[in-house]
């Protein structure tokens, strides 16, 4: 049998050789309005778009990280050893108990740590509190959305027109229909263009109205914050998120001036790839609703919900989390609102069994500053995605940000308290003005893998509460 030590060593290797694999080093981001977001990785440096690669690689280019099945698989240790030593709780709280009292994550932190085989809580402090979650919430977007629409659900964007041909010196209407994908680009309206050409001029069709169609969303548009760079006006059509700079043509990560218009620049852009495709175009593009009888004339799809979860975890994507949300109150049959995201993510999990009470979940991207969510909900959700009962939930843990390497923990864990967790700690990471979280899974004592919260509201300064909380979740790796 190994010793607690060599599994260590063998478990970090195999993370580490999956971040190189999948060429996930990144670029953290800057800060904006106290939330810090990612994160440019390496693959997106390359010129692809997102956060984590997912398949359908290049050739030349570093293969897709491997399944979440066969990297927990790389970690498990025998049999044998699947037992946590009996003292291991007891030298938790010698260990964390005086770490959690740093005046560096404020008064009251919450805290907690699960044995995902088993479900034990091995350590609590405050785990029923409910407290602001920041970015960590996603986590719970990510499980309702997995969890309701499945890993293979994609979003289409869909052109549909109401007229078989043309009708004399009429032009055709054709209307571009939003669906809530949030990942749209211009490369994607472009070939979404082509199609549309292409079948119009099958019609005889050389002149279109062209309309956009965006009432799949309800409510308001503007998040709660008001206009800011970490997330775009939330409407079911927009390209390249609504940005404004060049981060659009690159990467979805991190802040940016975004615009006051998604659906209508959208719009304007798919009118542009028309017209270049020799198609006329009469006027401008007019926001209207698409008739109930139309055809549908082409389609793109979104890559899947588990690819668009990992990207959203490793870059923690605002956009993509409110989309998500929505997507799953879609499909509960509620509105595609903040209000009906709320109630049926809230139902989802309920639904799952899981430790809800107290949870309050504004948002799907934990912007809001009235989320509310407990320590121990966060470690229950994380064990919930490690079940093998439920491998549609895996791209919850292959999705968070490995410790030194990728996504929003790329420029962490170098001090030489946390140095231990470099590579071996995967884990949302939360920030607000004043709230610090983490989140994630690391093999522990026993080859045991372990699930853990770390929540702090009132934190003197982002910086000193995050190192403290790196501290923290290394000290799980001995």
């Amino acid at each position: 049998m190994l010793e607690p030590k060599v599994w260590q060593l063998t478990a970090g290797s195999a993370v580490l050789g999956l971040v190189l694999a999948a060429g996930a080093v990144a670029l953290a981001g800057p800060w904006d309005s106290g939330q810090r977001k990612a994160e440019r990785d390496w693959a997106a440096a390359q010129g692809r778009t997102g956060g984590a690669h997912h398949p359908g690689g290049h050739p030349g280019k570093p293969a897709p990280a491997p399944s979440a099945a066969g990297v927990l698989d790389e970690l498990a240790p025998p049999v044998e050893s699947l037992s946590a030593p009996a003292d291991l709780p007891d030298g938790l709280r010698k260990t964390l108990g005086p770490l959690l009292e740093s005046p560096d994550l404020g008064p009251a932190p919450a805290a907690s740590v699960v044995d995902v085989a088993t479900g034990k809580q091995l350590f609590g402090e405050r785990a029923d509190r409910p407290m602001a979650p920041a970015s960590t919430i996603k986590i719970a977007t990510a499980v309702a959305a997995l969890s309701a629409l499945g890993p293979d659900h994609r979003i289409g964007t869909t052109v549909v027109t109401a007229d078989d041909k043309a009708k004399g010196d009429d032009p055709t209407e054709i209307t571009l229909v939003g669906g809530g994908d949030a990942t749209l680009d211009r490369k994607r309206l472009r070939a979404l263009a082509e199609d549309t050409a292409r079948a119009l001029r099958d019609r005889g069709v050389h002149e279109v109205a062209l309309r956009f169609d965006v009432s799949l969303y309800s409510g308001p548009r503007e998040h709660p914050i008001g206009p800011n760079d970490n997330i775009a006006p939330v409407t079911a059509l927009m390209n390249g998120q609504g940005r404004l700079d060049d981060s659009a043509r690159d990467s979805f990560g991190g802040p940016a001036p975004r615009s006051g218009d998604p659906a209508g620049d959208a719009a304007d852009v798919f009118a542009d790839l028309l017209r270049e495709r020799g198609l006329k175009t009469s006027g401008p593009p007019v926001m209207r609703k698409a008739p109930k009888d139309a055809d549908r004339l082409a389609v793109t799809y979104s890559r899947p919900v588990s690819a668009l979860v990992e990207r959203m975890l490793t870059n923690s994507d605002n956009d993509i989390a409110e989309s998500l949300v929505r997507q799953t109150a879609i499909k509960a049959g509620r509105p595609a609102s903040f209000a009906g995201a709320q109630q049926a993510v809230q139902a989802e999990l309920k639904e799952q069994k899981l430790p809800v009470g107290g949870a309050l979940l504004r948002d799907g991207s934990g912007l809001n500053r009235h989320d509310r969510i407990t320590s121990g909900l966060l470690t229950a959700l994380l064990a919930r995605a490690a079940d093998p009962d439920r491998p549609e939930l895996r791209p919850v843990l292959t999705g968070l940000p490995v410790a030194g390497f990728s996504g929003t923990l790329q420029g962490r864990y170098t001090d030489a308290d946390a140095i231990t967790g470099s590579g071996m700690i995967r884990a949302k990471t939360g920030t607000l003005t004043g709230v610090n979280s983490l989140a994630g899974t690391v093999v522990g004592p026993g080859g045991r893998l372990l699930a853990f919260a770390f929540l702090a509201e009132k934190a003197p300064g982002p910086d000193t509460a995050q190192r403290a909380l790196d501290h923290l979740s290394a000290e799980l790796t001995s």
